[in-house]
């Protein structure tokens, strides 16, 4: 199977290494395309037998699946631009959550399907979120969802939760690392621990933790149970935590689902019009 990748930017390049990565596919088989030229030259110089493509038709023309990891605004444009190059017989996969696949069935002819990669995947790990167009045919659907199982648990959803989903599996990663920073720099500002020190500690606590949830041991809440004893320091911190927090975790799925509703308001002009 020929793979073709649009868009070398930060989540084409882990898209793409990760499939290598997790031998999903093959240097040989993956073609890729982007704007400036210097990312695509990047990514084959890690790996050398990927071909780059001279622009997008070429790579349409030559791929089975085609994954397209460019900004949302640039869409329309692009499949009005290359529309004729698509063929039935290709799965065209669009990693930007604001784009539905019913707006990709109405401009191709191609099996469409939103995926919502992770920057875990990198380590062969985490989900991939699936939504599979009406018209996705069942052999697509087969094949993405064994190809994604090589290097994360593909995971099918539904439109309506498409955004929440993608706050936790996406975005979760960035939100969390800011979270953990913050400790951090709160570790350093109130203590004698220095900052070297207390991101070593706390990478390896991240890792362990997650050791522990993968390998069963405990789910979340009854690792804190188990850690926070009745009348104990952890208590103490867990109280403040209680009371500073409020509602700020339901105030960041208030943000991106306010920020989602409006891209795709202003998408759907461009799809439906």
């Amino acid at each position: 199977m020929k793979v073709g990748v649009i868009g070398i930017g930060n989540m084409g390049t882990i898209l793409s290494e990760s499939l290598l990565a997790g031998k999903a596919i093959s240097p040989s088989n993956l073609m890729i395309f982007n704007r400036t030229k210097a990312k695509a030259e990047r990514l084959r110089d890690k790996y050398k037998n990927i071909t780059i493509a001279d622009n997008a038709k070429v790579l349409i023309e030559n791929s089975n699946l085609i994954f397209l990891c460019m900004k949302p605004k640039d869409f329309y444009n692009f499949l009005h631009l290359n529309r004729q190059s698509f063929r039935d017989d290709q799965c065209v996969v669009s990693i930007t959550s604001p784009i539905q696949t019913a707006w990709l069935e109405k401009m191709i002819s191609s099996s469409c399907v939103r995926a919502i990669p992770s920057i875990t995947n990198r380590a062969l790990s985490g989900v991939t979120l699936f939504t599979f167009g009406e018209h996705c045919t069942k052999k697509w659907k087969d094949e993405l969802l064994e190809t994604f199982s090589m290097i994360s648990t593909p995971l099918i959803i539904s439109e309506e939760v498409t955004r929440v989903s993608s706050d936790i599996v996406s975005c979760g990663p960035a939100f969390y690392s800011y979270i953990t920073r913050r400790f951090i720099e709160a570790a350093v500002t109130e203590t004698e621990i220095d900052e070297k020190t207390a991101e070593k500690l706390f990478e390896h606590m991240l890792i362990g933790l997650g050791d522990l949830l993968k390998k069963g041991y405990y789910s979340l809440a009854g690792l804190e149970e188990k850690v926070c004893v009745k009348g104990g320091i952890t208590g103490e911190g867990i109280h403040v935590l209680e009371n500073e927090l409020g509602d700020t975790f339901e105030k960041v799925f208030q943000a991106t689902h306010r920020k989602y509703a409006k891209e795709v308001q202003e998408l759907e002009k461009d799809f439906i019009d």
